[in-house]
């Protein structure tokens, strides 16, 4: 029988002061708590806590989630062709399409607007001005937060192996970025001009009530890195810096998405300001929380460590009790965040998804 309550650890913090000392490696009253699911796992997980559809609030609240994003939406013009029984991204112009599997279905990449362009094509390719954005949207949902920890961006901000990827393909991007080729680093910088003044834009309106900057770039495989270090160091590390020198002037933390095998860049990103690394995926070489605590305990806060592919998906409610028992004891006291190292996928029961929050509460109490 499923769970249908979560009984949450006593707290004496709010959930912003327990994420920023976490981030200051100082102590809390518990482990913060974040969450990330694909939608129709999602609904499953709210419909067996008791919570209506709609209500992702009161669901996040059972949870103990301490974290919120503040974000902005777009309102511009119509970029970019629509085609038939796809999705097209307003911002971006990737596309996707529903592709069905035995959990339900997934929105798959499909369609690449530029793979195989020309130069022309390349340098005419439309990005939206920083002015089709809503921030007065985004700040008035900040009020509704209360005392939750707020982040601006997300994994995917930055990103430019992927978010280029979906635009020129995945081939067309890495052999770009190698070859440095001038047409793909000026659709890169196209991009990154514009994010990076929604950016600004979001913290200035903000006044201070943004905590952290969330940014992603995968840089591993899942047993190696994708790229280089010299190859980020040449093409990604300035790019990346604009984005962190960006959240230190505002005085708040930042925190990197790197899926797979990405350890071997930890020691730039703490030369270049980072507080916090994510998606930390424990199965991948290096990537387990013992290697992660010996190697950059203390110098960079670790969020996740809670494998989406494992225990979580294929383990028993005890079992994954007892993962998330082990885990705390390794990495609590050492600016650790819980949450899943991904999106928690639609194979996932939802009796474990109850027993890891559960877990949360009953062992992540200092």
């Amino acid at each position: 029988m499923i769970k249908t309550k979560i009984e949450k650890a006593p707290e004496t913090m709010t959930a912003r002061e327990r994420v920023l000392n976490t981030f200051a490696f100082q102590k809390t009253d518990r482990v913060p708590i974040n969450y990330s699911s694909n939608p129709l796992i999602h609904a499953k997980t709210m419909a067996a806590l008791g919570c209506a559809p709609d209500d992702d609030e009161t669901f996040m609240q059972l949870l103990g989630v301490d974290y919120r994003c503040a974000y902005v939406t777009y309102t511009g013009p119509l970029l970019y062709k629509e085609v038939p029984g796809l999705i097209v991204n307003p911002e971006y112009g990737f596309y996707t399409r529903w592709v069905k599997n035995a959990y339900g279905g997934y929105h798959d990449f499909c369609n690449f607007p530029l793979k195989g362009a020309s130069d022309e094509a390349i340098m005419s390719y439309p990005f939206p001005s920083p002015d089709d954005f809503d921030y007065d949207g985004a700040v008035e949902r900040l009020k509704s937060y209360g005392d939750h920890a707020i982040h601006s961006g997300g994994a995917g901000l930055v990103d430019i192996i992927n978010s280029i990827g979906r635009i020129v393909s995945m081939e067309d991007i890495l052999v770009g970025l190698q070859t440095e080729d001038e047409t793909i680093l000026g659709l890169i910088d196209r991009k990154l001009d514009m994010e990076l003044c929604v950016q600004e834009r979001l913290l200035d309106k903000a006044k201070g009530r943004i905590d952290f900057l969330w940014m992603g770039e995968d840089l591993g495989t899942q047993c190696a890195p994708m790229i280089s270090l010299e190859l980020y160091r040449k093409v990604f590390r300035p790019r990346h810096q604009r984005f962190i020198d960006l959240a230190k002037s505002y005085n708040i933390p930042v925190m990197v998405h790197t899926c797979g095998a990405s350890c071997w860049v930890y020691e730039d990103f703490i030369e270049m300001g980072v507080t916090a690394v994510d998606a930390l995926q424990p199965e991948v070489p290096g990537m387990s929380p013992e290697c992660l605590i010996k190697h950059f305990g203390g110098r960079l806060s670790l969020h996740s460590c809670i494998s989406t592919a494992g225990v979580l998906a294929f383990g028993t409610t005890d079992e994954v009790t007892q993962y998330c028992k082990n885990l705390l004891e390794i990495v609590m006291g050492y600016g650790y965040h819980f949450a899943p190292a991904h999106m928690i996928q639609d194979n996932t029961p939802v009796e474990n998804i109850i027993a890891l929050y559960q877990a949360a509460h009953n062992y992540g109490r200092f």
